[in-house]
């Protein structure tokens, strides 16, 4: 089992718990420092659990390229990939390695890659899943803006963070049409934590100088968001329930969907459901990332 982001936040309390259940885990991040931190806080919160950590920048097309082509050589299988890794609401306008906009290139260009490279590796597994985080805020999104994709004409932190997720979302679903249409034994399913605790809210304002947005977003989590544990429920949810479907959709159960103790199936937006858009962000994302799904039309 993969899980992206896996060093802190809701993608530790992803690792922790599956490894717990004796899951063999994938821990994947960035910086190999924070790597072996969090894989050191694993060894005394799941003593004797299976773990290990693998460096993924989602913000490098060529790093996600660089794990795959490893993993695959060895010629395993996967049944469980988590896209969970994000950056939240960047004050100014930033870019990924390969020159997109840094939210939209994190959240959907890095696991779309991701996952396409994946695929045969998923496929190998009767009954795999890939979960991939979405948020509420998704809804605030009224579409994708293919004139602006990169935000090179405007940027506003958060519709720019908004569209992201909006995307997450649309991939759930496409992804889902695309592997009933290929008869292949995969789920593609969505989940979203409400308002949980994590670095994101803090990480993506702090980034380049926002200090007041950090400020703020630091203290609306300190007093009004749930734990990271309760967060990643409706994850683990997607992840390992008997019952999910592909294109089913994951939150809390408490007012809004801001938190709870048990998950819920929950829907997605109208914009979330455009058939047209979601294909043609699909297109526009096999341009960008240069991956495409060979499976889906190997049969």
């Amino acid at each position: 089992m993969l899980v992206t982001g896996g060093n802190s936040g809701l993608g530790y309390q992803a690792v922790l718990q599956l490894a717990r259940k004796g899951a063999r885990v994938l821990l994947a991040a960035r910086d190999r420092g924070r790597g072996a931190a969090a894989l050191e806080r694993l060894a005394a919160d799941a003593p004797g659990s299976h773990a290990e950590f693998v460096q993924i920048d989602l913000a490098d097309l060529t790093s996600v390229g660089h794990f795959s082509t490893a993993f695959l050589a060895d010629g395993q299988g996967l049944d469980l990939l988590v896209n969970n890794a994000g950056v939240m609401a960047i004050p100014h306008r930033e870019t990924t390695a390969q020159g997109y906009e840094r939210q939209f290139g994190t959240n959907h260009l890095g696991h779309f890659a991701l996952t396409g490279r994946l695929l045969p590796a998923l496929v190998q597994r009767p009954g795999s899943r890939v979960v991939t985080l979405s948020s509420n805020m998704h809804k605030r999104a009224s579409g994708i803006d293919f004139e602006d994709l990169q935000g090179e004409r405007g940027y506003r932190p958060w519709p720019a963070y908004e569209q992201s997720k909006l995307a997450n979302a649309m991939f759930v679903l496409e992804f889902d049409r695309r592997l009933r249409a290929a008869g292949l034994d995969v789920v593609s399913a969505g989940a979203h934590p409400g308002f949980a605790a994590t670095n994101l809210q803090i990480a993506g304002p702090r980034s380049g100088g926002g200090g007041l947005m950090a400020r703020g977003m630091g203290l609306a989590t300190r007093l009004f968001a749930q734990p990271a544990r309760n967060g990643a429920l409706p994850v683990l949810y997607a992840a390992t329930a008997e019952n999910v479907h592909g294109g089913e959709y994951f939150g809390p159960d408490g007012p809004g969907e801001m938190r709870g103790h048990h998950p819920k199936p929950v829907q997605f937006s109208r914009a979330a459901h455009d058939e047209a858009a979601a294909a043609r962000l699909w297109a526009v994302s096999e341009e960008l990332t240069g991956v495409t799904f060979e499976a889906l039309t190997a049969r």
